[in-house]
């Protein structure tokens, strides 16, 4: 196969569906998701034997737990992802929502319409249920999109591939808007990044390599997030149940999610309260706890902390401590070291969970809640296609509104500038 000849053909494809998918109507949209769940619910077994004979390949490569993790298709994923795409049907259609209309002095009304961004290309790594969740967003927003998954779950993804097609013809839309790359050359990704011709935003999701990579040679712009450094930070004026189970939850629910807690902050007047009883919960739970001095003079048996600890994504079951005086001390270690994903405090005081919301700078800022809810899925946008932590155009889950831009549309009646 010559791959940059095949790349620029799906380029060609896709540009030529995104102009047909912006002018689709919703009830086609959301037909073709309607679909596609149905295809997923028939397919079931089909898409469990790709994803075993992935998973036997990916063990003899030596797939460390976490990528298996993110590779296996439970029962429940599968669940996940016909809930996923009947959500996305059901929220509303932005495409062509008209907002802020207003007359100017000249009697022209000036205001704004949201319009799909066109043509997406989405390169991720392991996760199989991503394609569904792209192909979903992208088509509900109006774009085409050009799916590159990792070698690892080459037969989950094309099974997958073969739902999304299913749907899209039984709504009568082009099969070219949803393409996955067919390839696993890596040569496909160097060729998607720089097509600007053809792809007008790339949306990376996997490991920090992948992601800096793609953010230093693309020629195409990029959401992104490159790491998933979150904080709990546990106040003196926390419910001691809310921060237990919270503090659990957010490390040990999974370990390979970029949502998941890395560093758990204490407040120096609850520590010797709380640290204890949590350590032996993770250490039941086979969590290596690192601690910083103070937590080692409380808990001697703890690893120590080293500088590095702070700036470490683990994506493993490894947590860092630290004991620190106050909520002002807790605000500036997580903004020294949080990747700006997502961070969360726990307490039951109104002005220090105000000002933690207004003064940590992060995509995702939570009051007495896990930091496992940082996704699209949860926050109502049926699903998303990554993470952001840039501040421009997009920030936070990506969903809907995340893939789409908007252009200003003047009405007039016969009006010429004097």
């Amino acid at each position: 196969m010559d791959v940059a000849q095949y790349m620029t053909q799906l380029g060609e494809q896709a540009r030529a569906a995104s102009r047909l998918m912006a002018r689709a109507d919703t009830d086609s949209k959301n037909k073709a998701l309607l679909a596609m769940a149905e295809a997923i619910d028939a397919r079931r077994e089909a898409l469990a034997e790709a994803n075993r004979t992935d998973m036997e390949n990916g063990r003899d490569k030596g797939l460390d737990d976490a990528l298996l993790d993110r590779l296996e298709l439970t029962p429940a994923r599968i669940d996940g992802m016909i809930e996923g795409l009947r959500q996305v049907a059901a929220l509303p259609d932005p495409i062509g929502a008209i907002r802020d209309m207003s007359y100017r002095p000249s009697g022209i009304q000036v205001g704004k319409m949201r319009v799909p961004l066109g043509v997406i290309g989405i390169i991720y790594e392991s996760r199989p249920n991503v394609t569904c969740e792209a192909a979903s967003l992208c088509l509900k927003s109006g774009n085409a999109a050009i799916l590159r998954g990792g070698s690892e779950a080459i037969h989950s993804n094309q099974a997958i591939a073969t739902c999304i097609a299913e749907g899209l013809k039984a709504a009568g839309l082009p099969h070219e808007a949803v393409q996955v790359v067919e390839t696993t050359d890596r040569e496909a990704v160097g060729r998607l990044i720089t097509m600007p011709e053809y792809v007008d935003v790339i949306v990376p999701r996997g490991g920090k390599g992948l992601i800096e990579r793609i953010s230093n040679d693309a020629r195409v712009p990029v959401i992104k997030h490159l790491d998933g450094i979150c904080h709990v930070y546990i106040d003196a004026e926390a419910d001691r149940t809310k921060a237990l189970n919270i503090a659990i939850n957010a490390k040990t629910h999974r370990y390979g999610t970029c949502n998941t807690m890395e560093t758990l902050l204490v407040d120096a007047a609850v520590a010797g309260e709380l640290l204890p009883e949590l350590a032996e919960h993770y250490e039941q739970l086979g969590v290596e706890l690192r601690g910083c001095e103070r937590t080692l003079a409380l808990l001697p048996r703890l690893n120590a902390a080293t500088d590095a600890d702070w700036d470490t994504e683990y994506l493993a079951p490894i947590l860092s401590i630290r004991i620190v005086d106050g909520m002002d001390e807790a605000i500036a270690h997580i903004n020294r070291h949080s990747s700006q994903h997502t961070d969360a405090i726990i307490t039951e005081n109104y002005t220090k969970a105000r000002a933690f919301l207004r003064e940590v700078d992060s995509s995702s800022v939570m009051v007495n809640a896990s930091t496992r809810f940082a996704d699209g899925f949860e926050y109502g946008l049926g699903a998303e296609i990554g993470i952001s932590t840039d501040k421009i155009h997009a920030r936070g889950p990506v969903g809907l509104e995340g893939l789409t831009s908007e252009k200003y549309i003047v009405l007039g009646d016969g009006q010429v500038r004097s």
